[in-house]
Protein backbone atom coordinates (compact mmCIF):
# COMPACT_ATOMS: atom_id res chain seq x y z
CA UNK A 1 0.00 0.00 0.00
CA UNK A 2 1.42 3.34 -1.25
CA UNK A 3 -0.14 6.89 -0.44
CA UNK A 4 0.98 10.48 -1.11
CA UNK A 5 -0.46 13.92 -0.40
CA UNK A 6 0.75 16.80 -1.50
CA UNK A 7 2.67 19.22 0.73
CA UNK A 8 -0.96 21.57 0.50
CA UNK A 9 -4.93 20.04 0.41
CA UNK A 10 -5.91 19.68 -2.94
CA UNK A 11 -6.30 22.44 -5.91
CA UNK A 12 -10.14 22.23 -4.67
CA UNK A 13 -9.24 23.09 -1.85
CA UNK A 14 -7.54 26.67 -2.73
CA UNK A 15 -10.38 28.99 -0.47
CA UNK A 16 -9.83 27.45 2.52
CA UNK A 17 -6.40 27.68 2.51
CA UNK A 18 -6.43 31.02 1.47
CA UNK A 19 -8.12 31.42 4.93
CA UNK A 20 -5.13 29.76 6.47
CA UNK A 21 -3.07 31.75 5.24
CA UNK A 22 -5.00 34.42 6.76
CA UNK A 23 -4.96 33.33 10.07
CA UNK A 24 -1.33 32.58 10.06
CA UNK A 25 -0.90 36.30 8.76
CA UNK A 26 -2.58 36.88 12.05
CA UNK A 27 -0.79 34.52 14.04
CA UNK A 28 2.26 36.47 13.02
CA UNK A 29 0.71 39.52 13.77
CA UNK A 30 1.95 38.75 17.33
CA UNK A 31 4.77 40.45 19.66
CA UNK A 32 8.52 40.67 16.94
CA UNK A 33 11.18 38.64 18.12
CA UNK A 34 13.76 41.38 16.74
CA UNK A 35 16.32 41.18 13.97
CA UNK A 36 18.74 38.53 13.19
CA UNK A 37 22.14 39.31 13.83
CA UNK A 38 23.87 41.64 11.04
CA UNK A 39 26.56 39.24 10.69
CA UNK A 40 24.13 36.84 9.50
CA UNK A 41 22.74 39.02 6.66
CA UNK A 42 25.07 39.04 3.59
CA UNK A 43 26.99 42.15 3.39
CA UNK A 44 26.45 44.56 0.66
CA UNK A 45 24.83 46.93 -0.55
CA UNK A 46 23.12 44.69 -3.63
CA UNK A 47 22.33 41.70 -1.39
CA UNK A 48 18.57 41.15 0.01
CA UNK A 49 18.05 42.32 3.51
CA UNK A 50 16.56 40.67 7.12
CA UNK A 51 13.68 42.58 8.13
CA UNK A 52 11.88 42.19 11.78
CA UNK A 53 11.44 38.90 12.89
CA UNK A 54 8.52 36.74 13.97
CA UNK A 55 8.78 33.70 16.04
CA UNK A 56 6.10 31.14 15.74
CA UNK A 57 5.53 27.38 16.80
CA UNK A 58 4.83 24.56 14.17
CA UNK A 59 4.06 20.80 14.14
CA UNK A 60 4.33 17.96 11.51
CA UNK A 61 4.48 15.07 12.13
CA UNK A 62 1.54 11.61 11.49
CA UNK A 63 -0.46 9.42 13.37
CA UNK A 64 -1.34 5.51 11.77
CA UNK A 65 -4.42 3.40 13.65
CA UNK A 66 -4.56 -0.19 12.52
CA UNK A 67 -7.60 -0.22 11.32
CA UNK A 68 -9.45 -3.55 11.05
CA UNK A 69 -6.62 -5.58 12.29
CA UNK A 70 -2.66 -5.33 12.33
CA UNK A 71 -0.38 -3.76 10.07
CA UNK A 72 3.39 -3.69 9.55
CA UNK A 73 6.24 -2.28 7.82
CA UNK A 74 4.77 1.61 8.09
CA UNK A 75 7.27 4.32 6.89
CA UNK A 76 7.12 7.70 6.40
CA UNK A 77 8.03 10.49 5.23
CA UNK A 78 7.23 14.04 5.10
CA UNK A 79 8.61 17.85 4.21
CA UNK A 80 9.96 20.00 7.71
CA UNK A 81 10.99 23.25 7.76
CA UNK A 82 15.00 23.83 7.75
CA UNK A 83 17.08 27.13 8.02
CA UNK A 84 17.35 29.14 5.28
CA UNK A 85 18.78 33.17 5.39
CA UNK A 86 15.72 34.44 6.20
CA UNK A 87 14.68 31.34 9.07
CA UNK A 88 16.13 29.65 11.47
CA UNK A 89 14.42 26.43 12.65
CA UNK A 90 15.41 24.23 15.93
CA UNK A 91 13.25 21.38 17.61
CA UNK A 92 11.58 22.08 20.69
CA UNK A 93 9.21 18.47 21.18
CA UNK A 94 9.57 15.20 19.95
CA UNK A 95 5.95 13.77 20.61
CA UNK A 96 7.13 10.00 19.87
CA UNK A 97 5.00 6.83 20.80
CA UNK A 98 6.47 3.71 21.99
CA UNK A 99 5.65 1.93 18.57
CA UNK A 100 7.85 4.03 16.69
CA UNK A 101 10.82 2.46 16.10
CA UNK A 102 12.50 4.87 14.90
CA UNK A 103 11.99 9.45 13.83
CA UNK A 104 15.31 10.35 12.06
CA UNK A 105 15.72 13.84 9.41
CA UNK A 106 17.53 13.75 5.98
CA UNK A 107 18.48 16.05 3.77
CA UNK A 108 17.62 16.06 0.26
CA UNK A 109 19.69 17.23 -2.55
CA UNK A 110 17.39 20.39 -3.96
CA UNK A 111 16.85 21.71 -1.00
CA UNK A 112 14.47 20.22 1.00
CA UNK A 113 14.42 18.43 4.53
CA UNK A 114 12.45 15.38 5.57
CA UNK A 115 10.99 13.45 8.54
CA UNK A 116 11.16 9.81 8.44
CA UNK A 117 9.51 7.31 10.62
CA UNK A 118 9.62 3.74 11.03
CA UNK A 119 6.47 1.54 12.89
CA UNK A 120 8.09 -2.07 12.44
CA UNK A 121 4.59 -3.19 13.90
CA UNK A 122 1.01 -1.95 14.70
CA UNK A 123 -1.03 -4.26 16.11
CA UNK A 124 -5.24 -4.40 15.84
CA UNK A 125 -6.62 -0.62 16.85
CA UNK A 126 -3.46 0.52 18.30
CA UNK A 127 -2.25 3.66 16.85
CA UNK A 128 1.24 5.09 16.79
CA UNK A 129 2.33 9.11 16.70
CA UNK A 130 5.19 10.92 15.59
CA UNK A 131 4.75 14.63 16.10
CA UNK A 132 7.56 17.72 15.98
CA UNK A 133 7.10 20.62 17.29
CA UNK A 134 9.37 22.98 15.45
CA UNK A 135 9.92 26.70 16.53
CA UNK A 136 10.86 29.47 13.83
CA UNK A 137 12.14 32.32 13.41
CA UNK A 138 11.40 33.75 10.23
CA UNK A 139 12.28 37.33 9.32
CA UNK A 140 10.92 39.53 6.51
CA UNK A 141 13.16 40.23 3.53
CA UNK A 142 13.51 43.66 1.77
CA UNK A 143 14.76 44.32 -1.40
CA UNK A 144 18.37 45.71 -1.76
CA UNK A 145 19.71 49.21 -1.54
CA UNK A 146 21.48 48.82 -4.60
CA UNK A 147 20.45 46.88 -7.76
CA UNK A 148 23.02 48.74 -10.63
CA UNK A 149 25.54 46.22 -11.96
CA UNK A 150 23.14 43.03 -10.88
CA UNK A 151 23.26 40.40 -13.91
CA UNK A 152 22.46 36.63 -14.13
CA UNK A 153 25.60 34.76 -13.42
CA UNK A 154 28.09 33.96 -17.05
CA UNK A 155 28.60 31.04 -16.02
CA UNK A 156 26.61 29.48 -13.23
CA UNK A 157 27.99 26.65 -10.64
CA UNK A 158 25.64 22.77 -11.38
CA UNK A 159 23.42 24.09 -8.75
CA UNK A 160 21.99 26.92 -10.28
CA UNK A 161 21.91 25.08 -13.67
CA UNK A 162 19.21 22.97 -12.21
CA UNK A 163 17.20 26.10 -12.02
CA UNK A 164 17.47 27.19 -15.22
CA UNK A 165 16.10 24.50 -17.22
CA UNK A 166 12.56 23.44 -17.62
CA UNK A 167 10.54 21.84 -14.72
CA UNK A 168 7.30 19.91 -14.84
CA UNK A 169 4.81 23.00 -15.28
CA UNK A 170 7.15 25.55 -16.12
CA UNK A 171 7.88 25.37 -19.80
CA UNK A 172 11.00 27.50 -20.16
CA UNK A 173 12.12 26.53 -23.70
CA UNK A 174 8.05 26.40 -25.03
CA UNK A 175 8.11 28.95 -27.84
CA UNK A 176 5.59 31.37 -26.93
CA UNK A 177 6.52 31.68 -23.26
CA UNK A 178 10.39 32.24 -24.81
CA UNK A 179 8.40 35.21 -27.01
CA UNK A 180 6.93 36.18 -24.11
CA UNK A 181 10.12 36.61 -22.14
CA UNK A 182 11.88 38.24 -24.86
CA UNK A 183 9.05 40.60 -25.32
CA UNK A 184 8.82 42.15 -21.71
CA UNK A 185 12.41 42.45 -21.18
CA UNK A 186 13.17 43.92 -24.29
CA UNK A 187 15.99 46.15 -24.63
CA UNK A 188 16.48 45.73 -20.92
CA UNK A 189 19.55 44.07 -18.50
CA UNK A 190 19.69 42.52 -14.80
CA UNK A 191 17.48 44.02 -12.19
CA UNK A 192 15.29 46.38 -14.86
CA UNK A 193 15.03 43.03 -16.92
CA UNK A 194 13.54 41.19 -14.25
CA UNK A 195 11.10 43.91 -13.06
CA UNK A 196 9.83 44.08 -15.97
CA UNK A 197 9.09 40.35 -16.08
CA UNK A 198 7.66 40.35 -13.34
CA UNK A 199 5.49 43.28 -13.91
CA UNK A 200 4.08 41.72 -17.64
CA UNK A 201 3.44 38.79 -16.08
CA UNK A 202 1.23 40.27 -13.39
CA UNK A 203 -0.25 41.99 -15.72
CA UNK A 204 -0.68 39.30 -18.72
CA UNK A 205 -2.13 36.85 -15.97
CA UNK A 206 -5.05 37.73 -13.66
CA UNK A 207 -4.69 35.70 -10.31
CA UNK A 208 -8.10 33.33 -10.55
CA UNK A 209 -8.25 30.27 -8.59
CA UNK A 210 -8.28 26.84 -10.68
CA UNK A 211 -6.81 23.32 -11.67
CA UNK A 212 -2.77 23.77 -12.07
CA UNK A 213 -1.77 24.11 -16.01
CA UNK A 214 1.63 25.81 -15.51
CA UNK A 215 3.10 28.36 -17.39
CA UNK A 216 2.32 27.44 -21.13
CA UNK A 217 -1.45 27.09 -20.45
CA UNK A 218 -1.49 30.22 -17.93
CA UNK A 219 -0.33 32.44 -20.71
CA UNK A 220 -2.54 30.76 -23.20
CA UNK A 221 -5.58 31.15 -20.65
CA UNK A 222 -4.99 34.53 -19.15
CA UNK A 223 -5.39 33.68 -15.95
CA UNK A 224 -4.18 31.37 -13.01
CA UNK A 225 -3.58 30.78 -9.58
CA UNK A 226 -0.40 31.73 -7.41
CA UNK A 227 1.21 28.83 -8.69
CA UNK A 228 0.34 29.33 -12.44
CA UNK A 229 1.89 32.93 -11.93
CA UNK A 230 4.84 31.77 -10.04
CA UNK A 231 5.27 28.66 -12.88
CA UNK A 232 5.47 31.94 -15.86
CA UNK A 233 7.79 34.18 -14.22
CA UNK A 234 10.33 31.66 -13.07
CA UNK A 235 10.11 29.87 -17.24
CA UNK A 236 10.32 33.36 -18.29
CA UNK A 237 13.42 34.24 -16.53
CA UNK A 238 14.79 30.65 -17.54
CA UNK A 239 13.79 31.34 -20.94
CA UNK A 240 16.29 34.62 -20.74
CA UNK A 241 19.07 32.91 -18.60
CA UNK A 242 18.13 34.15 -15.39
CA UNK A 243 17.94 31.23 -12.29
CA UNK A 244 14.69 31.11 -10.76
CA UNK A 245 12.94 29.06 -8.51
CA UNK A 246 10.01 28.22 -6.51
CA UNK A 247 9.16 28.75 -2.78
CA UNK A 248 7.09 26.77 -0.94
CA UNK A 249 5.44 27.67 2.24
CA UNK A 250 2.54 26.99 3.81
CA UNK A 251 -0.61 27.33 2.07
CA UNK A 252 0.82 29.37 -0.24
CA UNK A 253 4.35 30.16 -3.34
CA UNK A 254 6.22 32.25 -4.51
CA UNK A 255 9.01 32.51 -7.20
CA UNK A 256 13.09 33.68 -6.64
CA UNK A 257 15.48 34.48 -8.94
CA UNK A 258 19.19 34.60 -8.60
CA UNK A 259 21.40 37.38 -9.82
CA UNK A 260 25.05 38.55 -9.36
CA UNK A 261 26.70 41.79 -8.24
CA UNK A 262 29.92 43.66 -9.67
CA UNK A 263 31.82 41.68 -7.12
CA UNK A 264 30.66 38.13 -8.55
CA UNK A 265 29.16 38.04 -5.19
CA UNK A 266 24.99 36.18 -5.99
CA UNK A 267 21.90 36.21 -4.28
CA UNK A 268 18.53 35.17 -4.47
CA UNK A 269 15.90 37.85 -4.50
CA UNK A 270 11.94 36.79 -3.68
CA UNK A 271 9.36 38.35 -5.61
CA UNK A 272 5.43 38.20 -4.47
CA UNK A 273 3.74 37.03 -7.76
CA UNK A 274 0.47 36.44 -6.79
CA UNK A 275 -1.36 39.02 -4.19
CA UNK A 276 0.36 42.81 -3.22
CA UNK A 277 3.02 43.56 -5.59
CA UNK A 278 6.23 43.38 -3.95
CA UNK A 279 9.83 42.39 -5.93
CA UNK A 280 12.73 41.96 -4.45
CA UNK A 281 11.72 41.62 -1.30
CA UNK A 282 8.97 39.53 0.67
CA UNK A 283 6.92 41.22 3.59
CA UNK A 284 5.15 37.59 4.40
CA UNK A 285 6.67 35.26 7.12
CA UNK A 286 5.14 31.69 6.50
CA UNK A 287 6.93 28.92 7.38
CA UNK A 288 9.40 27.61 4.29
CA UNK A 289 8.96 24.30 3.32
CA UNK A 290 11.05 23.86 0.36
CA UNK A 291 12.45 25.19 -2.27
CA UNK A 292 12.74 24.29 -5.99
CA UNK A 293 10.54 22.86 -8.88
CA UNK A 294 12.47 19.37 -9.64
CA UNK A 295 13.69 17.25 -6.43
CA UNK A 296 15.00 13.59 -6.52
CA UNK A 297 13.54 11.52 -3.58
CA UNK A 298 14.86 8.14 -2.48
CA UNK A 299 11.31 6.69 -1.81
CA UNK A 300 9.85 7.82 -5.78
CA UNK A 301 12.70 7.12 -7.88
CA UNK A 302 11.56 7.58 -11.43
CA UNK A 303 11.06 11.43 -12.84
CA UNK A 304 12.01 14.43 -10.36
CA UNK A 305 9.13 15.92 -8.20
CA UNK A 306 7.42 18.88 -8.26
CA UNK A 307 7.64 19.35 -4.70
CA UNK A 308 8.05 16.64 -2.02
CA UNK A 309 5.36 16.01 -0.37
CA UNK A 310 4.09 12.71 2.12
CA UNK A 311 4.59 9.99 1.79
CA UNK A 312 3.54 6.13 3.83
CA UNK A 313 3.87 2.75 2.89
CA UNK A 314 3.31 -0.36 4.81
CA UNK A 315 1.55 -3.75 4.88
CA UNK A 316 -1.40 -5.41 5.90
CA UNK A 317 -1.24 -8.69 8.08
CA UNK A 318 -3.93 -11.18 8.70
CA UNK A 319 -3.54 -13.02 11.90
CA UNK A 320 -4.97 -16.38 12.06
CA UNK A 321 -9.11 -15.91 12.20
CA UNK A 322 -8.15 -12.30 12.37
CA UNK A 323 -8.40 -10.21 9.11
CA UNK A 324 -5.87 -7.97 7.79
CA UNK A 325 -6.06 -4.15 8.99
CA UNK A 326 -5.57 -1.25 6.88
CA UNK A 327 -3.91 1.79 8.32
CA UNK A 328 -5.55 4.92 8.77
CA UNK A 329 -3.16 8.01 8.71
CA UNK A 330 -3.76 11.18 9.88
CA UNK A 331 -1.00 13.94 8.19
CA UNK A 332 -0.32 16.67 10.87
CA UNK A 333 1.01 20.06 9.30
CA UNK A 334 -0.04 22.49 11.51
CA UNK A 335 0.75 26.21 13.70
CA UNK A 336 1.11 25.48 17.22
Amino acid sequence: MHRSAAPFASRPARRLLAMAVLAWQALLAGPVAGQFLEAETVAGDSAPRLGDVRTQRYRVGVMVTADGGPCRGIYASMPVPRDWPEQKVRVVEEDVTPLVKSLRYRELAGDVKQLVVEIPELPAGNQARAIVTFELERAAILPPEDTAGLQPPEKPDRSLRTHLGSSAYIESRDPKVVRFAKAAGQDLDGWAKVEAIYDTVREKVEYRNGDLKGARRALADGWGDCEELTCLFIASCRAEGIPARTVWVEGHCYPEFYLVDAAGAGHWYPCQAAGTRAFGGMPDQLPILQKGDAFRDPDRPGKPLRYVSEFLKGASVAKGNQPAGQPRVTWIREGA
